[in-house]
């Protein structure tokens, strides 16, 4: 199997046994991003709406590093300490992403690193 590592310092750095991504042939599996600034390792300061920004900025960075977009990805999970948070991540996204927008699973979790409140994980075929 012929994979390659992807790594950006556009996007916040690992803060685990983990890469950013991994891309094996035409698909790259990108590694669950949270709200943190690349360049501080800090979480985004504001409200839902800039966690879910900055989340998906990082995942930007990723998939531009990976010779991809956003517009590439097939596949998102969603993780949210708070479900009710669910209609700013479908604003963003309608935002973000062209219909037909990629497959997508949303999941209620009690924690995630760092106190963050969104976490977003995807595949991107290129």
């Amino acid at each position: 199997m012929n994979k390659s590592f992807i790594a950006t310092a556009n996007a916040p750095a690992a803060i685990g046994t983990y890469s950013q991504a991994v891309k094996v042939g035409q698909t790259t599996y990108l590694s669950g991003q949270i709200p943190l600034l690349p360049e501080t390792m800090v979480l985004v300061e504001g409200d839902i709406e800039a966690e879910v920004r900055q989340v998906f900025a990082n995942l930007t960075a990723v998939c531009e590093a990976a010779g991809g977009s956003l517009s590439h990805i097939a596949k998102v999970n969603v993780f949210l300490t708070d479900l009710t948070h669910f209609p700013v991540v479908n604003r963003v996204m309608e935002e973000l992403f062209e219909a037909p927008y990629p497959a997508r699973a949303a999941i209620g979790v009690s924690e995630l690193p760092k106190g963050a409140r969104v976490e977003v994980d995807g595949i991107m075929v290129s």
